[in-house]
Formats: C-alpha cells, sequence, structure tokens
C-alpha cells in the first residue's frame, strides 16, 4: 500500500524542446533569450514574400511561420546551428537568435530581407506586371548568404514531383538533422552537417524517395561543401559556373540556388517544366512557350529576369492545366 502514497512524478511540458517541470519536482532553468536586433527597412516589406522561396513545402523542418505572424528558420551557419525568429511590428523588424550561428544570422538579417535588393531597378514593360508589383510593394529578393542549405533540396527536386522532392527533404531532415537551438516550435531541426549527409546509408536515401542519381550529387557536392559556400561571396554568374562544375548540377539547380543564397534578380530558371509556359500565357497568350521563347519575352527584363518571373506567379495569370497532375512513384514500403 506504500506505494500508493508515493509522490507522483514531475510531468514536463515541452515547447520545441523546452523543458519545464511542473508537479512539485525542481523546475529546470528556461533557456537564456536569444540574441535580438532591430532594423527599419528603407521601404515597404513583405516578410512572408520575402522568405517565402526559402520553404520547402508546408511540412519544411527548416521553416516555420506562426500564426503571431512570426516566421522561425533553423540554419546551419559558418558558425555553427543557429535558429532566427523574424517578426514585423510597427515598420520594425525583429530578429531574435539562439544557438552558436545566433550573431551570424543577425548580422545578415538585413540582407536576408532584401536590403541589398533594389526593387527601383525594375521596370515594368507589360501591364500585368506593373499591376502585380503595385500590388505586391513589399516583395524584395532576399539573400541568405549560404549555398548548400539551397543546393541540396534544389537537387532533391530534380525532375520530379514537389510533392515527391519535400517528402524527401523532410524525411531526411528529420532523421539525420538536430534540433534547433532555443526555445523553438515543435519540430523545427537544423539541416545535417555535410559530413553527416556524406554518412547517409544508401537504403535511407531509397526510403525518402531519392533515386541514385540525386544521392550522388548530393555527396559530391557535399565532400566540397567548403569550396561551394565559398560561391556566396562571388558574383552570381562565378556562383553559378563554380557549383556546375560538381557533376549533376547544371543551370536550373544554379539559378534556383543563387535565387536565394545571393538574392540575384536575373537568375530566371531555365529547363523548369512549367515556368516556360507561364510566363509564354502571362506575356504574350502563349502556353506553350520553350525555354528559348520565355527568354526572348523575358529578354526586355535583362538585369532583373527573375524578378520578373516572381511577378509572373504572384499575378495568378497562369494557364489552366489539360490533363491530370503528375502522380509520385510509389517506394517499396510506402
Amino acid at each position: 500500500m506504500a506505494g500508493r502514497f508515493a509522490p507522483r512524478p514531475a510531468r514536463t511540458s515541452t515547447y520545441g524542446g523546452r523543458g519545464v517541470v511542473s508537479g512539485g519536482g525542481v523546475p529546470r532553468q528556461a533557456p537564456a533569450p536569444g540574441k535580438v536586433r532591430v532594423w527599419v527597412p528603407d521601404g515597404p516589406l513583405d516578410v512572408g514574400l520575402v522568405l517565402g522561396p526559402l520553404r520547402r513545402g508546408p511540412g519544411d523542418p527548416t521553416f516555420r511561420a506562426t500564426p503571431d505572424g512570426s516566421v522561425w528558420r533553423a540554419s546551419l551557419t559558418p558558425a555553427g546551428p543557429g535558429t532566427l525568429r523574424v517578426a514585423v511590428r510597427g515598420g520594425e523588424v525583429r530578429g531574435e537568435a539562439w544557438g552558436p550561428g545566433a550573431e551570424w544570422l543577425l548580422d545578415r538579417l538585413p540582407g536576408l530581407l532584401g536590403a541589398d535588393d533594389d526593387p527601383s531597378a525594375f521596370v515594368p514593360r507589360h501591364r500585368l506586371l506593373a499591376v502585380t508589383r503595385h500590388r505586391r510593394p513589399g516583395l524584395r529578393l532576399g539573400r541568405t548568404g549560404l549555398v548548400l542549405e539551397s543546393l541540396i533540396p534544389s537537387v532533391l527536386e530534380q525532375k520530379v514531383t514537389a510533392v515527391e522532392a519535400y517528402r524527401a527533404w523532410r524525411l531526411l531532415v528529420r532523421a539525420f538533422g538536430e534540433p534547433a537551438p532555443g526555445p523553438v516550435p515543435d519540430g523545427l531541426c537544423v539541416m545535417p552537417a555535410p559530413r553527416t549527409w556524406a554518412l547517409i546509408p544508401s537504403w535511407e536515401w531509397h526510403k525518402a524517395g531519392v533515386d541514385d542519381k540525386r544521392a550522388s550529387t548530393v555527396l559530391r557536392a557535399v565532400r566540397v561543401a567548403a569550396r561551394l559556400e565559398e560561391a556566396a561571396g562571388m558574383e552570381p554568374a562565378a556562383a553559378r559556373a563554380r557549383l556546375e562544375v560538381v557533376p549533376g548540377v547544371g543551370p536550373w539547380t544554379s539559378a534556383e540556388v543563387v535565387q536565394r543564397s545571393h538574392g540575384a534578380p536575373d537568375a530566371v530558371t531555365v529547363g523548369d517544366l512549367h515556368l516556360p509556359g507561364i510566363v509564354g500565357f502571362a506575356l504574350a497568350g502563349d502556353r506553350d512557350a520553350d525555354d528559348e521563347e520565355m527568354l526572348r519575352l523575358l529578354e526586355p527584363y535583362a538585369g532583373q529576369r527573375h524578378r520578373a518571373a516572381r511577378l509572373i506567379l504572384l499575378s495568378g495569370r497562369v494557364p489552366e492545366r489539360r490533363g491530370p497532375r503528375m502522380a509520385p512513384r510509389g517506394y517499396a514500403g510506402f
């Protein structure tokens, strides 16, 4: 009967890994508040539009948008893992960061949110783009200053459906990444380090739905991770050239990377399954446009072709699908 009156074990409620002991136990020390930086942009800023391209699907473990309007990102910086929370209040941006990479992330907060971008350099030549820019004044092209965190998911997106690519990224980051530092939303993770990517067993790639070709490209990239990260300090064209030295990384992938790592306004994506038809339909009513025609239509925006493509995508003027979506392929056991 003695056990009947034994004190209950303390219960732990967690919020993103932060433990707070209740039920009579000794409270654990709450995590220290993060480092903070407040920045005032020099014009309209829509954080969702700026950071949205960094999100790899609705279940991306490295990205979270919360109901209070905050955006959380977990990154592997040169200084180590870091978590950044971005919120806008009253025209001010408040960045709060945790972990060894906190200062690195806060130092680059303005650049991440497009401080180095010049939206005024874009001159609309089509009414559709003029109207969309007017409706989306907060669009800026941000730069992360990180290459591998955009390169690996871009490789996973090569020639598969978005659903397949997002699933692969989600499963691999959750399985081999590490919990993001700080009092973060549940499930937020930092992507694996290069050495960890290199040690992922072949069957884990298969379970995530990644074929040998894409897995091999990722493995080749992480072996030269330091050299690739140096590309963040190069001009976009030189950075793309360095990336494309890696077998399996072509113009489509390198453009997708520098759009995010550099905020490159002219890095239009060539080789995409859908983009030429979307651009052709929006600017010329041609839903069958190919890459050559897309580039011809975007020529008036030389230097700003990626921004033009983003505005087209934001306009909502896209052709109706003629057939069913390409179905994701099945994988044994899933």
